[in-house]
């Protein structure tokens, strides 16, 4: 069983965490991690545009001047594609964009993703990541006292949400806040997902919220 190192707030080593062989052996293949991906990024998609076609545009409903001996092209309504405030060809209309993963393919994919930033050296468990205030400062502190302050990319995984360390992170522009999956529903309940592992430079875990993800997902 593997260990890596546990830090306090201030950055300095208080101990040592066993990590599940299960979560580190876990081994999928690349086209199943691009298939987690794309759902995700497909499924966070809204799909509500939408462009009026020339049937839907007011206006237009006679002739703009008579068929023949004008010289011009003969035309049936100002409201045609080629007309100014005219309607949009091929026009966009809402759509569904899901796409459905097996959910033991997309969390294989989460936990491959996880344990091989894992073998990197990119991961780091904090004993608490929880704030009393709202204050970017305090997570600016807690990423420097790591390390981390000038990480283009650092996700924080969290055991659940907290409005205040959420708060204390939103203004940083290169961290991203994720939560630990549950068993049950949670209010605001975030979880990271394959992508989030994947575009991270590094990773900075709660110890509570690595436990969740070896009960919930490693078992």
């Amino acid at each position: 069983m593997a260990e890596l190192k546990i830090y306090a707030g201030d950055g300095k080593e208080v101990g040592t965490q066993p990590v599940s062989e299960k979560l580190l052996s876990v081994h999928v293949s690349l086209t199943s991690i691009h298939r987690a991906v794309v759902a995700e990024n497909a499924n966070n998609r809204q799909g509500t545009q939408k462009t009026k076609t020339r049937s839907e545009v007011r206006g237009g409903g006679r002739k703009p001047y008579k068929q023949k001996k004008t010289g011009n092209a003969r035309q049936g309504t100002i409201r045609a594609p080629h007309y100014a405030h005219g309607g949009m060809a091929l026009a966009l209309t809402p759509r569904d964009y899901e796409k459905k993963v097996n959910k033991k393919e997309r969390r294989a994919a989460i936990l491959a993703s996880l344990g091989a930033q894992m073998q990197a050296g990119n991961v780091q468990i904090v004993d608490k990541i929880l704030f009393a205030l709202p204050r970017t400062k305090d997570a600016v502190a807690l990423l420097t006292a790591l390390g981390l302050e000038n990480q283009k990319r650092v996700l924080v995984i969290l055991p659940s949400h907290d409005e205040n360390t959420y708060k204390s992170f939103r203004n940083l522009p290169n961290v991203e806040v994720r939560t630990a999956p549950t068993k049950d529903a949670e209010v605001k309940a975030n979880p990271f997902s394959a992508r989030d592992l994947l575009v991270a430079k590094k990773i900075v875990v709660a110890q509570e919220a690595l436990a969740k993800i070896e009960e919930v997902w490693a078992k």
